[in-house]
């Protein structure tokens, strides 16, 4: 695997895909005043009203700014309890390596591929209850900094696989992903609230009547539905490129591409294990595999297993028993 190639490629496509990102809140922003402004013309126009009152597309577009940029505040409020407050209430507790084989082999291994990576160990927790392989990384920065694994992961890999996996995540700590995801939540949050605002001034008062407000709600409605659809895809799109870029790292912190490789092998051949596994909903994006990473979607944060497993070893790899 050309871990570096892939690397650089993983980052430029992420550019690229946070550029359409901002280019699609401003494209929104640009339809909404546009479709406004029709509104306004054909409801007023033809009676010799001015043009458009004062500050008009100011308005509109402070509105826009307010719904996005206050969905982005109410999401990032609602993690800033931290990496570890947010592992917890996925079932996961601190790892004890005095008490448990598998557990002091974990922390060894984070010790290990910190100190090669050059970053600051994070806290190590266990999913006890998790009999499927899987893992995730939670943190707005290295104070906070979690990694967590599941009981089915210290039970089923070996060494070798448990390093692949660690170190995926150590990637996604290091290159901000957790933080990055959060924020583009946050936005596509706004952009439902804009939707929710549309929906609001459609509605029909106490009378059953529709309201002046319903023919500019059309608009507001049918572009935030667009925009939060729009939005939706491009996150999800930049979550599998860091995806990418976090198994491109561990092939390269470890030297092999049968840790990751293997573990996610085995994966593949536990999925309905996978799905049964009842995540948050908060750490679902985080993962080391997703729910069903059998077929790639549109609006899938994580690539299919096949193709990431492709990627690493060059060719298709079925797969292995745990």
């Amino acid at each position: 695997m050309r871990f570096f190639e892939r690397q650089e490629d993983a980052r430029r496509r992420t550019r690229r895909l946070l550029l359409v990102f901002a280019g699609t809140v401003v494209l929104l922003g640009l339809a909404v005043n546009a479709g406004l402004a029709l509104i306004w013309h054909l409801l007023w126009g033809w009676r010799g009203v001015p043009p458009y009152p004062a500050h008009f597309f100011t308005v509109n577009t402070g509105v826009l700014l307010l719904q996005v940029l206050g969905g982005w505040w109410i999401e990032w409020s609602n993690l800033q309890a931290g990496g570890e407050a947010l592992a917890r209430r996925a079932g996961a507790r601190e790892a004890r390596p005095d008490s448990a084989d598998g557990e002091r082999r974990l922390c060894n291994v984070v010790d290990e591929l910190t100190i090669a990576a050059g970053m600051k160990a994070p806290f190590v927790m266990v999913v006890p209850r998790a009999e499927s392989i899987n893992g995730f990384a939670a943190g707005w920065g290295e104070d906070d900094a979690v990694i967590a694994v599941t009981r089915g992961a210290l039970d089923r890999l070996t060494r070798e696989e448990l390093q692949g996996l660690v170190a995926h995540e150590l990637s996604h700590l290091r290159e901000g992903d957790t933080r990055m995801n959060m924020h583009l939540a946050g936005m596509v949050a706004g952009l439902e609230m804009l939707f929710g605002l549309g929906l609001s001034m459609c509605e029909a008062d106490e009378n059953g009547r529709r309201r002046v407000l319903a023919l500019p709600g059309v608009i507001v409605l049918a572009l935030g539905w667009a925009g939060w659809v729009a939005g939706q895809a491009l996150k999800a799109a930049i979550s599998r490129q860091r995806e990418f870029l976090a198994d491109a790292r561990a092939v390269q912190w470890t030297r092999s591409r049968e840790g990751l490789g293997g573990t996610l092998r085995k994966i593949l051949g536990q999925q309905g294990e996978v799905r049964a596994m009842s995540w948050d909903g908060a750490v679902l994006h985080m993962l080391l595999a997703g729910e069903d990473d059998e077929r790639e979607r549109w609006f899938d944060s994580h690539p299919s297993l096949e193709r990431r497993i492709r990627r690493i070893y060059g060719r298709d790899r079925g797969p292995i028993a745990a």
